[in-house]
């Protein structure tokens, strides 16, 4: 039983990691390729991963993954569809939200723009445009990218498994801590 909780974990840390660096790679793309500022470490830890978005797809698995496989009739599907869009940009936002909050008590600001340009906002923290982005990146999550995760992970054996998540478990980890004592 231990044994499969660990599996489990170990899992469910991989989709965060695949996750944390989709989420790096969506953000340098927007940033030098739509927006063309340049680039620029995106994250709060040095490597090339973002947390907040594996924790965020992290959420939308818990909340959503199992909805999203039932088979269904297709009128009911198209319903499950939007509802996990607006579940996902209501998790996300409200992440990015608390988020904003903590960092800014920890470091003095947080590592994204500001959204205060953006015609509907909150205290330039949140605002509309980027919860619809994240509505449907949670659908592309959820529909596209999980299954095909779950494929990857599924796929290797528990020795791999081990070695791989617990590897990138340390460096996340030191990552984390070398960010802390700066």
């Amino acid at each position: 039983m231990i044994n499969s909780k660990m599996e489990k974990i170990r899992k469910y840390f991989m989709y965060f990691f695949m996750y944390a660096v989709v989420g790096w790679l969506y953000e340098v793309f927007l940033e030098v390729v739509i927006y063309k500022w340049g680039f620029s470490n995106r994250g709060v830890l040095f490597g090339p991963y973002l947390p907040i978005y594996g924790f965020g797809a992290l959420v939308f698995i818990f909340l959503f993954y199992k909805l999203s496989r039932k088979k269904q009739p297709l009128t009911k599907k198209i319903a499950v569809v939007f509802l996990v869009f607006l579940g996902c940009a209501v998790a996300a936002t409200i992440m990015e939200l608390v988020t904003s909050y903590v960092l800014e008590v920890i470091t003095g600001s947080w590592p994204w723009q500001t959204y205060t340009d953006y015609e509907y906002n909150f205290q330039g923290r949140i605002a509309l445009s980027p919860s619809i982005r994240f509505g449907l990146g949670g659908v592309f999550f959820i529909y596209v990218l999980q299954p095909i995760f779950v494929k990857i992970v599924d796929s290797l054996s528990k020795k791999t498994l081990v070695t791989i998540s617990t590897l990138l478990f340390v460096i996340v980890f030191i990552d984390f801590i070398v960010q802390i004592l700066k």
